[in-house]
């Protein structure tokens, strides 16, 4: 966890801007998301595609949920 603590939130939506939402039109995660959920996803490549679409925005909700854990314990 220091690790993700220690990756600035900028640098996270960065990531998220870019590989999270690339092509931008429409967003490829969004694509791989809705395939997920019709049941769809079962060629390798578009599970890879998943992952790292989607691995962005995975670590930023972790970080914001690991940010709002420490500000509600302080």
């Amino acid at each position: 966890m220091r690790l993700l603590d220690s990756i600035p939130l900028t640098t996270i939506l960065i990531f998220c801007a870019t590989i999270g939402l690339a092509p931008f039109t429409p967003p490829h995660v969004w694509e791989k998301l809705q395939m997920l959920v019709a049941g769809t996803l079962s060629e390798p490549i578009d599970i890879l595609d998943l992952v790292m679409h989607g691995a962005p925005w995975l670590v930023l909700i972790v970080k914001l949920a690991r940010l709002l854990q420490r500000r509600v314990t302080a």
